[in-house]
């Protein structure tokens, strides 16, 4: 079982009604940023990019769905970049259990608690 951090416009992000992130608006936003590599499936229905490793080394997917974008397990640097493009949406960044994230390093008990329930599971 994972843990999900996402990128939404709505009130919260299991919301089944509210704002978008438009397809036009993640693809432009992947493409403005280079750290990240934007990718989809030969359907195109499929869209994620990857967070790349300084040295290229590591990889974290971070996947869009209209409503939303989320990364499973997500690493601080993962957390902050999620920041980062959220502001460019208009959103904000939500735990599975409804926490809002505003920096990865900011030592907010909601960061401390996301850091400690990785940990746990491994």
């Amino acid at each position: 079982m994972g843990y999900n951090v996402h990128i939404t416009r709505r009130a919260s992000w299991w919301d089944e009604d509210g704002p978008e992130i438009g397809a036009d608006e993640w693809e432009a936003a992947v493409a403005a940023d280079p750290e990240l590599v934007g990718a989809r499936d030969d359907s195109g229905t499929e869209r994620w990019a990857e967070l790349v490793g300084p040295a290229g080394e590591m990889r974290e997917a971070l996947w869009w769905r209209p409503h939303l974008a989320f990364a499973k397990h997500p690493s601080d640097r993962m957390i902050a970049k999620m920041v980062e493009l959220a502001r460019v949406f208009g959103a904000r960044v939500q735990g599975d259990d409804g926490e809002h994230y505003d920096r990865a390093d900011c030592g907010c008990d909601d960061c401390v608690e996301l850091r400690a329930r990785r940990e746990r599971q491994g």
